[in-house]
């Protein structure tokens, strides 16, 4: 049986849903601030043709959610469950962005605490990746408990250069290994 890496998850502050294409338009309003991504190794993600890119990439993931704020009923960001490993019991998440009014942790802190409930219904041990250089949500993903791991990855920035990956994790404290 697949998992359902596309899940319907209802928060306080957020609900998150899949990903559809009719929402183009709406979440691409949101990515187009420059200052989402200015920490990002993709730091021209805000350009029209480069989320295009990164939506049908979402969209073809399988994995892709978009996140709705519950009082307005606004999009206001995306996230994924990357990939899932079941023999591992390893899932990944990440490619998360939020509209700006969003940060300070209680929406990310939301979205990533219903991401990570579901998660653990599957797996034992989720995983985050992140550029190394991406404090913002370097810090963010620490205070909701991700330790940083001692493996790192390689990746590419906007120009094609090799940037300096790094990967946090979460274990499940209701499983044993």
């Amino acid at each position: 049986m697949k998992a359902d890496l596309q899940p319907r998850l209802l928060g306080d502050l957020i609900e998150l849903r899949p990903l559809h294409e009719d929402d183009w338009e709406t979440l691409f309003q949101v990515a187009s601030d420059p200052k989402i991504w200015e920490q990002h190794p993709n730091h021209d993600r805000h350009r029209e043709d480069v989320f295009r890119t990164f939506f049908h990439d979402a969209i073809q993931s399988g994995g892709a959610l978009v996140a709705i704020d519950r009082k307005t009923q606004r999009l206001i960001g995306s996230s994924r469950f990357v990939w899932y490993d079941r023999e591992q019991r390893t899932i990944e998440v990440g490619w998360t962005f939020l509209a700006r009014h969003c940060w300070g942790g209680r929406y990310n802190g939301e979205m990533k605490r219903l991401m990570l409930h579901y998660a653990f219904t599957l797996a034992r041990r989720v995983v985050f990746v992140i550029g190394s250089g991406n404090h913002r949500s370097r810090r963010a993903i620490e205070r909701i408990g991700a330790v940083l791991t001692p493996h790192r990855e390689t990746g590419t920035d906007a120009e094609g250069r090799a940037v300096d990956l790094v990967v946090y994790e979460i274990l499940n404290p209701n499983l044993q290994p």
